[in-house]
């Protein structure tokens, strides 16, 4: 019997080592990122191998399922027996990581398993098989008696009870009850154990430009009774030791509690982008905790350039050329209202050619399609009209200061959705075959996404154009833009309509009426067009509103029911110059910079003749022209050169 005895104790660990959930906090409302759950083993440095943790969700919709699991495998407790396990916001930081917001606020569960982290797969039904302990608990929610017989147990504590779960955690007594009070990670519960002395990291600021220095300075709670070497890395990404010098090792002397190390970035001439550092330190003797970590510093690269063309609340015409292929649009040519349309929808919903990239790819585009011409390290933000870093994409549920994805024609309203891999980013070459029906894909089509404020998108919401008409203030440098996205929709995908009024009919968006006065009175600029060549070259695909706006006017407007012809190509000569100013216009134009006797005509965009002068020197005249593009051609000494032009 002895042997039978010694010989459980060898390959049963959890005889001489049993792991328990000792604490947890699920809720903090004002913040959603300091939640954790703490794990206590009988015996101190106890190895985790063999052991998962696995969170269930007790909602209707969850269905007592797992939705989360976390291997335990390679990690070990601490010299109290304690391994924490939350978010980097989290102080101690956890030797575990997670992702912010993980942990739903209940009524649900957490579990301890002797099982492998591949046994529970998302939506694994809860079961007491190789169950090691388990918590149920909510935030003032009524009991789920199913979750709890399928854990084996009789009782959900609720963090709330004290009616204030944002500053209070569940913590498990050491007769094995539990009770509710302010929350101790790293600590036992009782009080007892070995204090450990954090150290803490902290910078004088969140951001250095290139060529700067800054101290980091290292902190302990108590002064070291020895020496205490500190090891650190700063490289993350792009970011790696070619972009600064300084050591990155520091010692705190013997009955101090304190030291700093100076770090040099290096100015170099590479365009690199804004980089993010990270201040990440190493492990610590058994008797420290880290108090923060991973902390991310932007470097701002000084080396970013600009673009030829001006910002859409600046614009710049004529600098930027459409890259369309030769006879792109030649199939249009003589056609008139559904025979033009139909044409049109062939050529930019052709399925031989045209790709739908995934929506993850789309922030890829954005940040070239939407770079602003001012900085080439930002995205220009439509509606709210300025720049944003590339880097301050939103990844969390935190949208302040951060840009995203805004759909100019809403999903809710379009009917379109995402699937599960539209949450990766394959590349350019990876693709979707698409076509007219495949409306689906416009929840990831770039000619109707644009860089937005993450708070303005949430304002704009699903609300009509018109609704809509931005922010306080604003120059509505974005309402021809946003007006010729959603009218390509139209043509794009079977299903999409442009309306007047204000419909809530799935598929339809308005107000056509305001989207054509905004397409007029805010004609295509540089910007635009950069972004339509840039989305060329993912989707295999142009905007024809952008490439040639009057377009428009004869699928809904002025010239509906007239005959379309592509604009005839008009040679130019290097040789004559001329400046032509304001442009865009008003409707009165400048004309300079020729010395001798010169002939000026005006062309519509589909080529037509509109006026001939006979001038010389430098004149001024007013034009009598309707909103739109048009063309500018002045001819002296049998030579000529051609300019657009756009009028408001």
């Amino acid at each position: 019997m002895k042997y039978l005895v010694l010989l459980l104790l060898l390959i049963s660990p959890y005889l001489t080592a049993q792991i328990v959930i000792n604490e947890l906090d699920c809720d903090t409302p004002s913040t959603d990122t300091l939640e954790f759950i703490e794990l206590k083993s009988d015996t101190a440095n106890f190895a985790l191998d063999g052991f998962i943790v696995v969170l269930f969700n007790g909602s209707t919709s969850g269905g007592n399922a797992s939705y989360y699991a976390i291997d335990l495998a390679g990690y070990t407790t601490d010299i109290n027996g304690l391994l924490l396990i939350g978010s980097n916001n989290v102080s101690p930081v956890p030797q575990l990581l997670i992702p912010v917001s993980v942990i739903q606020n209940g009524a649900d569960a957490i579990a301890i398993y002797q099982a492998n982290y591949n046994d529970f797969p998302s939506q694994t039904l809860a079961t007491t098989d190789n169950l090691i302990d388990a918590l149920m608990y909510d935030t003032n929610d009524p009991d789920d008696t199913d979750l709890m017989a399928l854990l084996g147990l009789t009782e959900q504590i609720n963090e709330g009870e004290n009616g204030n779960q944002t500053t209070e955690s569940i913590q498990r007594d050491n007769d094995g009850s539990y009770f509710v009070t302010t929350p101790t990670p790293r600590q036992l519960n009782d009080g007892s154990g070995v204090v450990l002395n954090g150290v803490s990291i902290s910078l004088a600021q969140e951001q250095y430009n290139e060529g700067e220095s800054f101290e980091i300075l290292f902190a302990t709670e108590q002064n070291v009774t020895e020496a205490l070497t500190l090891n650190f890395t700063l490289a993350n990404g792009t970011f790696n030791t070619s972009d600064y010098t300084g050591a990155i090792s520091a010692v705190i002397p013997i009955g101090q509690n304190s030291v700093s190390t100076t770090i040099n970035l290096v100015d170099d001439s590479d365009d690199e982008g804004d980089e993010i550092m990270l201040v990440s330190l190493a492990s610590l003797p058994a008797s420290y905790l880290i108090l923060n970590n991973n902390i991310e510093i932007r470097i701002v690269d000084n080396d970013f350039q600009v673009a030829d063309w001006g910002i859409p609340t600046n614009p710049t015409f004529g600098i930027v050329e459409s890259t369309q292929p030769a006879n792109y649009y030649t199939s249009l040519d003589g056609l008139t209202d559904v025979e033009l349309r139909q044409a049109m929808q062939d050529i930019i919903a052709d399925p031989t050619l045209v790709r739908a990239q995934t929506y993850a790819d789309v922030v890829t585009i954005l940040k070239k399609a939407d770079q602003n011409p001012a900085n080439s390290n930002q995205v220009w933000l439509v509606y709210t009209e300025q720049g944003r870093a590339k880097l301050d994409f939103q990844t969390t549920s935190n949208n302040n200061g951060k840009w995203n994805r805004e759909h100019c024609f809403p999903r809710s309203r379009a009917g379109y959705f995402s699937i599960e891999a539209d949450d990766f980013a394959d590349g350019v070459n990876s693709y979707w075959t698409t076509n007219a029906d495949s409306l689906r894909h416009g929840n990831s089509d770039a000619h109707a996404l644009r860089a937005a404020d993450g708070p303005e998108n949430s304002a704009r919401g699903n609300l009509h154009y018109g609704q809509y008409t931005g922010p306080n203030g604003n120059l509505g440098s974005f309402k021809g833009d946003v007006a010729r996205s959603v009218l390509y929709m139209e043509i794009r995908y079977n299903g999409l309509e442009i309306v007047n009024g204000y419909p809530n009919t799935v598929g339809q968006l308005g107000d056509l009426a305001t989207l054509l006065d905004w397409h007029r009175n805010d004609p295509p600029d540089d910007f635009e067009m950069n972004r339509n060549n840039v989305v060329y070259t993912w989707q295999f695909n142009r905007n024809p509103f952008i490439d040639y706006p009057d377009l428009v006017e004869y699928l809904w407007g002025t010239h509906v029911g007239s005959i379309w012809h592509q604009p005839s190509d008009i040679n130019e000569v290097d040789t004559l110059d001329f400046v032509l100013y304001p442009n865009p216009t008003n409707n009165q134009i400048t004309i300079s910079g020729i010395d001798t006797a010169y002939t000026l005509e005006i062309f519509s965009s589909e080529a037509r003749l509109l006026t001939t002068q006979n001038l010389k020197d430098k004149t001024s005249f007013d034009l009598n022209l309707k909103a739109g593009l048009y063309y500018v051609r002045v001819s002296s000494n049998q030579e000529s050169i051609t300019r657009k032009l756009m009028v408001k």
